[in-house]
């Protein structure tokens, strides 16, 4: 099937803007053209904690889907990577780590690691801090070619002069770096640390309710779709969920492609995209 240039196996839902496919991401990937992504925006499947329907993603098969992603995304593109730990007896699996490491040994860059705080725990615990946090890992191939970076913080110095920095070399001097004299903004470049609500999901309509384990939150997906990629660039999501990133990528202006094996899942992403969607121009 012909897709915006593409040749894609036959669709699950299409429309101008998405295109869903409804396989293991494994079979799909490398029938995708090469660097043909520039944005990749997924939460796979991870540990025993994100096992649905009985698919899962150990560290062998996560290497496979490592590899094609790395073929997919063009030049400078992007792979936002977002997953989390399972404790077992006592101790995190370190499965994050392990997969971010890996994407380094195939030659991309760990560009930032970037944390999803969630405003509640999602499993408190009695012997150590509740966990409220997963990784958002933002890997580029090369240098990003796209970056927008949000400004949104308000800054504490906003409307004062800027002042001349002083650093600390390698050596341990202390070295002056004149800077040019300007107002503070108001608004500054936010942290790599985000906060977002979490919970299930409830049509507005009320015509269908559905429930998934492990929702991506909108702000989420359209903060980072907004970050790294611009009007008409093409998205990926490989392990799509209930479509969020699909959903939001058509409301952006952007086009994304999204594989699902879960046809449960499938049925609710097609859902929310054959919705009419307000336009964000952004």
């Amino acid at each position: 099937m012909n897709w915006n240039g593409l040749e894609l196996p036959d669709p699950y839902y299409q429309d101008e803007s998405v295109y869903i496919i409804h396989a293991d991401c494994r079979d799909v990937l490398p029938l995708i053209p090469d660097k043909s992504i520039d944005l990749v925006l997924t939460s796979p499947p991870y540990d025993d904690l994100r096992s649905y329907f009985g698919n899962s993603l150990d560290f062998d098969h996560f290497k496979l889907v490592a590899i094609t992603l790395e073929n997919v995304i063009s030049v400078g593109g992007v792979i936002v990577w977002v997953v989390g730990d399972q404790t077992y007896k006592g101790s995190e699996s370190g499965t994050s780590f392990r997969q971010a490491l890996y994407f380094k040994e195939i030659g991309l860059n760990l560009h930032d690691t970037m944390i999803y705080q969630k405003d509640g725990p999602s499993w408190p615990h009695d012997n150590k801090y509740h966990q409220c946090f997963e990784y958002m890992f933002v890997l580029t191939k090369g240098s990003p070619k796209t970056v927008n970076l949000i400004r949104d913080k308000k800054n504490r110095l906003a409307n004062t002069i800027k002042r001349n920095r002083w650093e600390r070399t390698r050596g341990g001097d202390i070295k002056f770096r004149p800077k040019e004299l300007a107002l503070i903004k108001d608004l500054g470049f936010r942290y790599n640390i985000w906060t977002y609500g979490v919970g299930y999901m409830k049509s507005a309509k009320e015509d269908y309710i559905f429930e998934h384990p492990a929702i991506f939150p909108e702000a989420l997906a359209l903060d980072h779709i907004i970050s790294w990629s611009n009007h008409s660039d093409l998205i990926l999501d490989p392990f799509l969920g209930s479509g969020t990133t699909a959903y939001c990528a058509k409301k952006l202006g952007r086009k994304c492609i999204g594989i699902e094996i879960e046809e449960k899942y499938c049925e609710i992403a097609a859902k929310r995209c054959s919705q009419s969607v307000m336009r964000l121009e952004v």
